[in-house]
């Protein structure tokens, strides 16, 4: 294996996906770098969500080959990859820290320690019922649950969705600064362009299941001289 092919954690070749009659995903290659924060960008059904679902081992692709840490997603891959999906799937009748407790049972990478400084820095009280919790709040909660494992790849799909400016601030403060490039790669699809936009290393903008672009953010602002925010504007006008 050359140092290139070891610096790339996601690998995949003319991925292919398909829903019954719905074409999901079209002729998709691409290569993430190990250490990076990858923007996921995109209209709604642009194929996001199936992207991150095929990388975290969640679903299989009609063709194509997917390769991450060098091999196809299974059982042992999904020991290595922390998925945060888009749905709220916690339990409304426990507590902040029960949720925690019961998350940590499942892993045994789970960092206690970086929970306990995170719940902190979010603003959330462990007594709490999740019932009760915003959506921004229960936002920050399932972020808690995805960085508090010691995984070399997390999956974020859409972790603003739907919450309040200063919810969405706490949150890239707090993948910023819980983030350790040399041993983890991000990739995150949002539609909060302009306040993600700081974070990202490399952006992949999609359109009806295939690449329209993909670079460094570095570069896609050079050739266009705009924000990746006007360019959102410009590639999907």
């Amino acid at each position: 294996m050359s140092t290139e092919d070891q610096d790339i954690i996601i690998e995949l070749k003319g991925i292919h996906k398909r829903y019954l009659l719905k074409q999901a995903l079209t002729g998709i290659d691409l290569r993430i770098r190990r250490g990076s924060i990858v923007g996921l960008l995109g209209p709604n059904g642009s194929g996001k969500s199936t992207l991150l679902k095929l990388i975290a081992g969640m679903i299989y692709p009609t063709s194509g080959s997917i390769r991450v840490n060098g091999r196809e997603p299974d059982v042992r891959n999904k020991s290595q990859i922390a998925y945060l999906p888009e749905i709220d799937n916690l339990y409304g009748w426990m507590t902040v820290t029960e949720t925690l407790n019961f998350i940590s049972g499942f892993y045994a990478d789970w960092q206690a320690d970086k929970a306990a400084e995170m719940l902190q820095t979010m603003e959330l009280e462990g007594k709490q019922k999740v019932r009760s919790l915003s959506k921004g709040m229960r936002a920050r909660l399932k972020l808690i649950a995805a960085l508090s494992r010691k995984v070399p790849l997390v999956l974020l799909d859409e972790p603003f969705s739907g919450i309040d400016p200063s919810s969405r601030a706490k949150i890239i403060r707090s993948i910023l600064s819980e983030f350790q490039s040399d041993e983890q790669t991000i990739v995150l699809s949002t539609h909060s362009v302009k306040e993600s936009e700081p974070m990202f290393d490399d952006v992949v903008f999609l359109q009806n299941g295939w690449i329209k672009k993909f670079d460094s953010a570095e570069n896609l602002r050079a050739a266009y001289g705009c924000s990746l925010e006007n360019l959102w504007e410009k590639v999907y006008a």
